[in-house]
């Protein structure tokens, strides 16, 4: 019999689609087109015309999170290549993503408040049966999308889905994600294969069952042109097998960043799963190691790729059973459905609640919350913060939530009633609407309006007014960005001068002097609640 194998701990997988990270909007079709040209190509572009200036760049702290590939300016040759692979085989993306211009061109030259039923005869080709036509309130014209049509379209082919695995050894710099594409190594093995392959629930499996190398070759179902390196990611060792809480009462992990998971000893909620492979580092840290061999609820705030990460998600695939999610704005293009998204990745049981929706289980209860800001001032409705109940406790978590009317949290304590522990965002500085969006626009945002439409958190006053509104018990800052193992992700670094550092700093003290438990989180922690409204804190070392 052939030996029995564990994935070892440490493989990171990079979902790629043309070999660029795959996040939300790398996933719905329309996004997907306008980031690929309008985004990626451009950046490729310009790395093959100024390769010096790139690398520079990338050094230099002022310019982090900006345009720049990540590859000291070297492999320009690779990279004109990945542009012309990107051009050969994404032709269908291209001419989707013209008409979608010359769609936005149409509405402005001649939606002038008069029915747009003439218009359908001249919207392109390529979207019609696609979209549809309206006004807003104020007769401003735009469309909006079927987007499950589109999921069955043309426009969306998991012919450019690959997996990328390698070993990680360390806290390490990994080339952002926005910027730089993850280009051919002899460390790295691409797998193409769809993300939504049972193949890879059966390899992520095997970081705790054991298989041997023939069933993980057969069920992955792909050509391994470097299987030796393939066969270098596998071990005999056992991992430590994961110890499930029995305690009474609530176990609650931080796991960094806005990852926490709510245990009893019969439910487990995780959200905003952004985990850390398992590598020794000076660091502690929670790791996939210490997630539960099920996990009845996963929950996503919203569709930022610090929130929902898919280089997670596809690892915890197998272990879930619910996702909790937003609902969107149906087929507004910088508003993508996450449901549909998710299904077509591969996920099942994705339920959507809207404001003040409540999924109830034995226990307790979720409930979603709106939350203002962190979205440029557009149309995002798919965001949500939770209330979660269980025995008696209450946690809120609001992410990115940023207080700019106080007035509505005063209405939703209304409705909710006090909690025991909020977890806020404080990344109170947030970036320019270019950086996330800037493709979704028809036209470039003129610098100043740009600047001014902060994708930010909650600054200290923000923050406080949310404290008083539901008159917590304890107060915990996250969602920061600062542990080592998101830095591809949002390729942010603070020092105590930072804003945010010192925005939440006051929060902290603040709330220290009225008698409010309160700390800024980083790394991991674990909070206990051993009896109904009790809490105390442990750090595990």
């Amino acid at each position: 019999m052939e030996q029995q194998i564990y994935l070892k701990q440490n493989i990171q997988i990079e979902p790629l689609v043309n070999k660029w990270f795959a996040w939300v909007h790398l996933i719905s079709p329309a996004t997907a087109a306008l980031n690929l040209f309008e985004r990626y190509v451009r950046i490729m572009d310009s790395y093959v015309e100024y390769p010096e200036l790139h690398a520079s760049a990338v050094k230099n702290p002022e310019m982090r999170g900006g345009p720049f590939i990540d590859l000291d300016g070297k492999r320009v040759e690779d990279v004109k290549k990945l542009i012309n692979e990107i051009k050969q085989s994404n032709k269908d993306l291209f001419d989707f993503k013209v008409a979608i211009n010359d769609l936005h061109k149409l509405l402005e030259e001649k939606a002038k408040g008069f029915s747009l039923e003439p218009l359908y005869k001249e919207v392109p080709d390529l979207l019609k049966g696609y979209v549809e036509l309206y006004y807003d309130i104020n007769n401003n014209a735009s469309f909006r999308f079927f987007e499950a049509l589109l999921y069955k379209s043309p426009y969306y082919s998991v012919a450019s889905q690959s997996i990328a695995l390698s070993e990680i050894i360390k806290d390490k710099d990994r080339p952002f994600i926005m910027s730089t594409p993850r280009l051919p190594d002899e460390k790295v093995l691409h797998l193409p294969m769809s993300f939504d392959s049972k193949g890879l629930d059966e390899l992520f499996k095997m970081k705790n069952t054991p298989q041997t190398y023939a069933f993980i070759k057969e069920k992955l179902g792909v050509f391994l042109p470097e299987e030796e390196l393939f066969k270098s990611f596998f071990t005999t060792e056992a991992p430590p097998k994961y110890q499930k809480y029995e305690g009474d009462g609530i176990r609650t992990r931080y796991f960094g960043h806005a990852c926490i998971l709510v245990e009893t000893k019969n439910v487990s909620i995780l959200l905003d799963p952004v985990l850390s492979y398992t590598y020794e580092s000076d660091l502690s840290r929670y790791t996939y190691l210490d997630l539960p061999d099920q996990i009845d609820y996963v929950l996503i705030t919203h569709s930022h790729q610090d929130h929902i990460l898919l280089e997670t998600l596809l690892q915890i695939r197998h272990k879930v059973k619910n996702i909790i999610v937003g609902r969107n704005m149906d087929g507004i293009l910088e508003d993508p459905s996450l449901k549909l998204a998710l299904e077509n990745l591969g996920f099942k049981n994705v339920f959507e609640l809207r404001d003040l929706e409540e999924i109830s289980f034995t226990e307790g209860s979720i409930t979603g919350v709106p939350f203002l800001g962190e979205h440029h001032d557009l149309c995002i409705n798919s965001k949500l913060g939770y209330v979660i109940r269980v025995d008696g406790y209450s946690v809120l978590a609001v992410a990115d939530a940023c207080n700019i009317e106080p007035r509505l949290y005063e209405h939703i304590n209304r409705v909710v009633g006090n909690v025991d522990v909020l977890f806020l965002g404080m990344e109170c500085d947030g970036s320019p609407a270019s950086w996330a969006y800037g493709p979704l626009f028809p036209k470039v945002l003129e610098r100043e309006a740009d600047r001014s439409r902060r994708g930010r958190g909650s600054n200290f006053k923000e923050g406080l007014k949310l404290v008083e509104a539901f008159n917590c018990k304890e107060v915990y800052v996250y969602a920061m960005g600062q542990e080592p193992w998101l830095k591809h992700i949002l390729d942010l670094e603070y020092t105590n001068e930072s804003n945010p550092i010192i925005q939440s700093n006051y929060l902290i003290e603040t709330c220290e002097s009225r008698g409010i438990v309160a700390e800024r989180l980083f790394g991991e922690r674990e909070l206990l609640s051993v009896e109904k409204h009790e809490f105390s804190e442990e750090i595990i070392l």
